[in-house]
């Protein structure tokens, strides 16, 4: 899941720098046709605003038609944010998951193997630590393997949550940047 998620972000940040680049480079508002990038969150947040904005300009009974509301247009466009920021965050919960019982399954192995090295103990009959080394060798694997499994989860988890919020800000800020260029070719 982590490197799922690493190239994920690696795409999205790529392909977004080079939506964001041509879409400044047009200056004004453009077919999203034009603009490469489709696999760009950004993309499909200026898609859904420019649909919204083709439906307002829709000549109605052979009159041209004119832009009728820059909010819908915007609510359009964080509706399609919002979108895309739950597609990002698919697998996070998971991952949460994962960093949060891990140290416990862990734990409850360490225990578990403690009790059976006791056991032995008590079967053998004699308290040497050759009989219980063992294992306590095996049940402290456990805990190591929870540990080394639930210290990354919780590092990425932390990693790709900053990064869910900065795309989630960027989107929010393109969304208004294009608004406000509808606005202004459009009012």
């Amino acid at each position: 899941m982590i490197f799922q998620k690493l190239g994920l972000f690696k795409r999205i940040n790529r392909e977004s720098d080079q939506f964001l680049r041509i879409f400044r480079a047009t200056r004004g508002v453009a077919n999203p046709k034009a603009l490469a990038s489709a696999g760009s969150p950004f993309a499909s947040l200026y898609a859904a605003g420019f649909r919204e904005l083709q439906s307002q300009l829709a000549a109605t009974a052979g009159q041209p038609g004119k832009l009728k509301s820059i909010s819908a247009i915007t609510v359009r466009m964080q509706l399609a944010a919002a979108e895309e920021i739950r597609r990002v965050e698919k697998g996070m919960s998971w991952m949460a998951t994962t960093g949060s019982v891990t140290p416990f399954i862990g734990l409850f192995g360490t225990v578990w193997g403690v009790m059976d090295a006791f056991s032995g103990l008590g079967s053998a009959g004699a308290a040497s630590l050759r009989v219980v080394a063992p294992g306590i060798a095996e049940a402290l694997v456990t805990t190591a393997a929870g540990l080394f499994t639930a210290i990354p989860a919780v590092i990425f988890y932390n990693q790709f949550l900053q990064n869910i919020r900065d795309l989630a800000q960027r989107l929010d800020s393109f969304a208004l940047e294009v608004a406000a260029e509808i606005e202004k070719t459009y009012s």
